[in-house]
């Protein structure tokens, strides 16, 4: 079991180093900060000045070296944009990622359960064919188009919503549908294919012929054994939904690290970026390895298959 552990966390750094090499490559590519911060009456000693203090006058290998030094030392730089300490910028729009991410996991869960467990019971009816489809067509449709439908319908439409910005339990309703509805055809495919897999069991044969009501059945009996599987994957949404929350937090302006990378991108700030990527990096990469290890332990068949 150590061996697994190990193996699995070597992999899982491994993977962090890569995309480290990744975003700093591709931060570079983007072109010279200094050149979006700076006007065109800034002086060559002023832009010296400021590409030594920054770091920029150094070969690539060198600054790639002290950022990653200062990376595991937890320093993650001063933005060049905000001019604040990038640890903090993190530390001050996390908080509404995270309560999207979560606002959008309850979506995900409330409209994909539901579906699977009576598409499972309703198999091949017109109930089962309409589930899937509804579910398909969030995987199809892309995350931005999906909120810009929502926000032209109950916001600018029917004016039931807001379009933008972050406030009261309107402003999330929105965003948070359209970055969960994406989910949904996973986990209700996941939930359709255990549900039916229970309802062909002994025990629930017998229990209808003890005469136990169909919906207690269903939702008592078969429900909660049906619900490992998905679980399983469920877990998992959320560091996908904080990862995946960059574009419909850009459509709705919602002020959380999604916007920000944008932003920064746009300032060519790369230190921003590579702080908030390797944070979504490591988030993903951690799960990923703590979802493994469990499933170790639960089905020791796994890691004797390593």
């Amino acid at each position: 079991m150590q061996r697994f552990i190990v193996l699995r966390i070597l992999q899982g750094l491994l993977a962090v180093f890569v995309i480290s090499l990744i975003v700093f490559a591709l931060s570079r590519v983007a072109g010279d900060p200094l050149a979006a911060i700076l006007d065109d009456e800034a002086g060559k000693e002023q832009i010296e000045r400021l590409r030594q203090s920054w770091g920029l006058d150094k070969p690539l290998h060198v600054q790639y070296f002290t950022y990653m030094r200062r990376l595991l030392t937890g320093d993650l730089g001063v933005s060049f944009r905000w001019d604040r300490p990038v640890l903090e910028l993190i530390a001050e729009r996390l908080p509404a990622t995270i309560q999207l991410s979560a606002f959008a996991l309850v979506v995900t869960g409330i409209i994909a359960f539901p579906i699977g467990v009576l598409s499972a019971v309703k198999k091949d009816s017109w109930f089962d064919a309409g589930g899937k489809m509804f579910a398909i067509l969030g995987q199809s449709a892309p995350t931005f188009a999906v909120g810009l439908i929502l926000m032209w319908l109950f916001a600018v439409q029917l004016g039931w919503l807001p379009t933008s910005g972050k406030g009261g339990i309107k402003h999330i309703i929105l965003p948070g549908f359209a970055l969960g509805y994406y989910n949904v055809a996973a986990i209700m495919r996941l939930t359709r294919s255990s549900m039916l897999d229970v309802l062909d069991t002994e025990y629930v044969k017998l229990a209808r012929i003890k005469g136990i009501p169909e919906w207690k059945i269903v939702w008592k009996h078969c429900f909660r054994n049906a619900l490992i599987g998905p679980l399983t994957y469920f877990s998992l949404i959320f560091a996908i939904l904080i990862t995946g929350s960059v574009v419909i937090e850009t459509v709705f302006a919602w002020p959380g690290l999604g916007l920000m990378v944008i932003e920064a991108i746009n300032s060519k700030d790369h230190i921003v970026v590579q702080a908030v990527v390797m944070l979504f990096a490591l988030l993903y990469v951690g799960i990923n390895i703590i979802t493994d290890i469990t499933y170790a332990y639960v089905d020791p068949r796994i890691r004797y298959n390593q």
